[in-house]
């Protein structure tokens, strides 16, 4: 068996449980429990996840962290815009 096969399968994985925790922040109203520094360290990770990814010439996980480091900013925004709209509220 090719083992980009089990890498993609292991990254499929990882974002179904990244998405899942992105739409579930998505729905608290407040957001009180999300901490700005998880996803600093998240995109920070990301991003040098990417380069290394990159200069060892792995797809796979270019391709897996490049969607984390989407995910972590998706969740960013949804999170600040939760937590601006309970400030004013």
């Amino acid at each position: 068996m090719n083992p980009d096969v089990i890498g993609w399968l292991a990254s499929i994985v990882l974002l179904a449980t990244l998405i899942r925790q992105v739409v579930t922040m998505a729905r608290d109203p407040d957001a009180k429990g999300v901490s700005r520094w998880l996803f600093i360290g998240q995109c920070v990770a990301s991003v040098g996840f990417v380069a290394y990814s990159a200069m060892v010439g792995n797809k796979v996980f270019v391709a897996t962290n490049v969607a984390i480091l989407i995910t972590a900013i998706v969740g960013q925004s949804i999170v600040a815009r939760r937590k601006s709209r309970h400030a004013r509220a």
